[in-house]
C-alpha cells in the first residue's frame, strides 16, 4: 500500500499526471468519436481532484498554481463573453442589480460588526474578509489590502478564509439550488450575490446550466466593479494614500467581448461558440488549480475567529439574497399583471391561461 509520505514525496509527478489527464480528456471533446469520454470532466470534479491532491499530497508548484489560475480565469471569463448577447445578458442580469447595491453596503457594515465588534478579530482582517464577501473574494482583498496598508499575515488570513468558503460553495450551491427549485436565472442571480470569488461563481453557474452561467457571470462582474469605489472609500475612511488601486481590467475586456459578439460577429456564430467552448475548458482547468492551492497549512492559517466571521457573514448574505430571490424575483413572476384588450385593462394571473374579455 502506498503511504502518504510516498505520495507527498512524489507530489510533483502526481500533479503533472492529474493535470495532463484532465487536459487530454477535455481535448477529446473535439474528436466526435471520443467526445463522450470528456463529459465527466466538470468544474466540481476538477475542483475536487485538486482539493484531494492538495490535502493528501501537499502543494506542488504553488507559485505556478497561483499565477496560472489567476490569468487563466481572466482569459476564460473574457472568452465566455464571446458566447453571450448584450441585450439578453442585460435583460437576464438586471433582476440582481437592485439587490447588489444594497448587499454590498450591507455586507460591509454587518461584516465589521460581526468580525471586529463581536468576535474581536483585528480591524484590518475583519475589513478584508468583509470586502471579499461583499464584492468578489480575492480580487477585492488584493485591491483593498494595499490601500488599507494591511500586513501580509492579515492578507493571508483573509484570503485563506475566503478561499476555504469558495471551495465549499462550489460544491453545495448547485445542490441547494435544485433543492429550493431555483430556475436558471434565479440560481445565477443567487450565486453571483452569495458566492465570494468570480471563479467559484462561474464554476457553480456552469455546473447548474448554460443560462445560469450567463446570468451569474454578468451580475458578478458588474458587482466586481464596486472594487473601485470601495478602494477609494477605504482610502478616505482609513486615511490611506500613495497606494496604487488594483483595477480588474479583464471585466472591461469581458464587456468588449460581449459587444463584439453581439454587433460584429453576429454573422459568424461559429466563432463565438468555439471561443466560449474553449473558455469553458479553461475554466475547468482553473478549478483544478484553485483546488490544488488549498493545503492543510492554509486551513491551519485561517484560525477559528476569522473563519467564524466568514461563515456568519456568508450565511447572512446567502439567506438574505435567497429570500430576496424567492420573495421578490419569483414573486414578480406570480403577481397579477395587467394586459390591455380592446381598450379595457384586465387582470391575468400567470398560473392561469390568459383571460381575454371581449366587450
Amino acid at each position: 500500500m502506498i503511504s502518504v509520505t510516498a505520495l507527498q514525496q512524489n507530489n510533483k509527478i502526481i500533479y503533472v499526471g492529474l493535470l495532463s489527464t484532465l487536459t487530454v480528456f477535455l481535448l477529446m471533446d473535439y474528436i466526435p468519436v471520443l467526445a463522450s469520454f470528456s463529459q465527466w470532466v466538470t468544474p466540481p470534479v476538477s475542483l475536487f481532484l485538486g482539493l484531494i491532491f492538495a490535502l493528501v499530497c501537499g502543494q506542488a508548484y504553488p507559485k505556478f498554481n497561483k499565477k496560472v489560475s489567476k490569468y487563466l480565469l481572466q482569459y476564460s471569463v473574457v472568452g465566455l463573453g464571446f458566447g453571450m448577447n448584450l441585450q439578453a445578458s442585460l435583460a437576464s442580469g438586471k433582476e440582481g442589480m437592485e439587490f447588489t447595491i444594497i448587499s454590498v453596503i450591507g455586507t460591509m457594515i454587518i461584516g465589521m460588526f460581526i468580525g471586529h465588534k463581536l468576535l474581536k478579530v483585528d480591524r484590518d482582517t475583519a475589513y478584508l474578509i468583509s470586502s471579499g464577501t461583499a464584492i468578489c473574494g480575492g480580487s477585492a482583498i488584493a485591491a483593498v489590502g494595499p490601500v488599507l496598508k494591511a500586513k501580509d499575515s492579515e492578507m493571508s488570513v483573509a484570503l485563506a478564509t475566503i478561499f476555504v468558503l469558495n471551495a465549499i460553495a462550489l460544491f453545495i450551491f448547485p445542490v441547494l439550488g435544485h433543492t429550493f427549485g431555483l430556475d436558471q436565472q434565479q440560481f445565477g442571480t443567487w450565486a453571483a450575490i452569495a458566492i465570494h470569488d468570480t471563479s467559484s461563481v462561474v464554476g457553480a453557474g456552469a455546473a447548474y446550466g448554460e443560462e445560469a452561467l450567463k446570468v451569474a457571470t454578468t451580475i458578478k462582474l458588474t458587482r466586481a466593479l464596486w472594487i473601485i469605489p470601495l478602494a477609494f472609500a477605504t482610502s478616505f475612511i482609513f486615511k490611506g494614500s500613495g497606494k496604487k488601486v488594483s483595477i480588474p481590467w479583464f471585466i472591461l475586456y469581458f464587456v468588449v467581448a460581449i459587444v463584439l459578439n453581439t454587433y460584429v460577429l453576429d454573422g459568424v456564430p461559429q466563432f463565438g461558440q468555439a471561443v466560449s467552448g474553449l473558455a469553458r475548458k479553461g475554466l475547468i482547468i482553473t478549478m483544478f488549480f484553485i483546488g490544488a492551492s488549498l493545503s492543510m497549512d492554509v486551513l491551519k492559517q485561517v484560525g477559528m475567529k476569522p473563519l467564524i466571521q466568514g461563515v456568519a457573514l456568508w450565511a447572512v448574505i446567502s439567506l438574505s439574497s435567497l429570500a430576496y430571490i424567492l420573495l421578490c424575483i419569483r414573486g414578480k413572476k406570480r403577481e397579477l399583471y395587467k394586459r390591455e384588450k380592446g381598450g379595457r385593462m384586465i387582470v391575468v394571473n400567470d398560473f392561469l391561461p390568459p383571460l381575454f374579455i371581449q366587450f
